[in-house]
């Protein structure tokens, strides 16, 4: 029974998941031009992938992966088309670096907000 009731759970929160990781992109690809620090995103991705994980413990793993998944995406989807980007060299060996990079990120950041939950009980 316990599959049921996660598998009822998991859209909402890959939803809500994508949408923080469509904001980070969005900082990443228009704020300010483009031109904000790469640590601003990593701080970013961080955090939210750390408030996941300490609202939903476990659960918030999909939602971390929504949320780490846009912000390759985002830069795979301008390479395509062809449009500037920040990212430079902007290659695809370059997209999976920033991918790899950023997946550990999230890691960390969603492991960190178990442990937070964990504390906390």
């Amino acid at each position: 029974m316990g599959s049921v009731s996660s598998a009822i759970r998991w859209p909402p929160r890959l939803g809500i998941g994508l949408a923080a990781g469509i904001a980070i992109a969005a900082v990443d690809n228009f704020a300010f031009e483009g031109e904000v620090s790469p640590t601003v995103i990593v701080a970013l991705l961080l955090a939210g992938t750390a408030t996941l994980g300490a609202i939903w413990g476990r659960g918030g793993r999909i939602a971390a992966v929504g949320t780490w998944a846009c912000i390759p995406l985002a830069h795979v989807i301008k390479h395509v088309l062809g449009l500037p980007d920040t990212l430079h060299p902007n290659t695809y060996v370059s997209i999976l670096y920033l991918a790899a990079f950023t997946l550990v990120v999230a890691i960390v950041g969603t492991l960190s907000g178990m442990l937070f939950r964990g504390f906390r009980k």
